[in-house]
């Protein structure tokens, strides 16, 4: 049976498969497309299960934000090399990814995976056709929603590797952008002095007062010094007692208040943050694959 150019075209849009693997299937099943596609989603899925144990460090973050800036999301979506996520195909997916997760609102990534997107296809099997397609271990690996009825969002893409929401009240669209921006590059923990827990302070106090007991000073001079940087420490962990990154003599608090704003809350995701990278011996892994085939 001649297999048509059409049927591979339209085999490749419903699996994102190459042209070979799709002429192939539809050779094998005698122009069957429904066969076709169930005989290649097995093979993906073969090929995805393979792939599913190898470390994925490296991908972008994607982001979402409705013309309102009422909505947004953003989601790292990950890959084994900086290759593939420099890529049009895995950029496209990570962005698809993100306007579902902001259109759906899923509960978690199980969630995510299992809802449709725009050509039928689940987010998983979509994922499963890259995983085929580029031959990486791909994987959404988390993701944040913001659904603002009081004020506005802000998103900042640094490259493909940071991404912040700040949601904030009052201000312009302007702030919302640096405010988001000084996120991305102070790395805050906190949002303010009563959003650090009590443990963590405590800790940092008993390491301070360890610190400043073996300067010899008097007691209540020892006790200003542990406050005084228990003071400094919580400032530099929290967004609204940091310097400003665009002025450095203004703290974001400062800022916030000559735009008679407050900001609500913030999320900051990187690229590969917490993933442990295995070191690998790139010549033994040739060599297996050599004794392999």
């Amino acid at each position: 049976m001649t297999i048509t150019a059409g049927q591979v075209k339209e085999l490749r849009e419903r699996t994102g498969l190459g042209m070979m693997e799709c002429k192939g299937a539809l050779t094998e099943t005698n122009g069957d497309m429904e066969a076709a596609i169930e005989l290649l989603r097995r093979k993906a899925g073969a090929k995805v299960e393979k792939k599913a144990g190898r470390t994925a460090a490296e991908g972008a973050i994607a982001a979402y934000l409705s013309p309102d800036r009422r909505l947004a999301a953003i989601v790292e979506v990950n890959s084994e090399t900086d290759f593939v996520a420099k890529g049009d195909e895995f950029g496209a997916f990570a962005a698809t990814v993100a306007a579902c997760v902001a259109k759906h609102d899923p509960k978690s990534l199980e969630a995510l995976a299992a809802l449709t997107l725009d050509g039928g296809r689940t987010v998983s099997q979509v994922r499963e056709g890259l995983v085929a397609k580029l031959g990486e271990n791909i994987a959404v690996r988390r993701f944040v929603r913001y659904a603002s009825s009081e004020g506005h969002i802000a998103n900042y893409l640094h490259g493909r590797r940071i991404g912040v929401l700040v949601e904030f009240v009052g201000g312009d669209e302007t702030l919302g952008h640096d405010l988001a921006m000084h996120v991305a590059a102070s790395r805050p923990a906190y949002l303010a002095r009563e959003n650090v827990p009590a443990e963590v302070i405590a800790k940092e106090k008993a390491i301070f007062a360890a610190q400043a007991a073996d300067s010899g000073k008097p007691a209540e001079i020892v006790e200003k010094m542990v406050a005084g940087r228990v003071n400094k420490f919580i400032s530099e962990i929290t967004l609204v007692g940091q310097p400003f990154v665009k002025d450095p003599d203004m703290t974001v608090d400062k800022l916030l208040k000559k735009a008679a704003a407050r900001v609500v809350r913030f999320s900051r995701l990187e690229v590969g943050e917490g993933i442990e990278k295995g070191a690998s011996d790139f010549a033994a892994e040739v060599m297996a694959q050599v004794r392999g085939g």
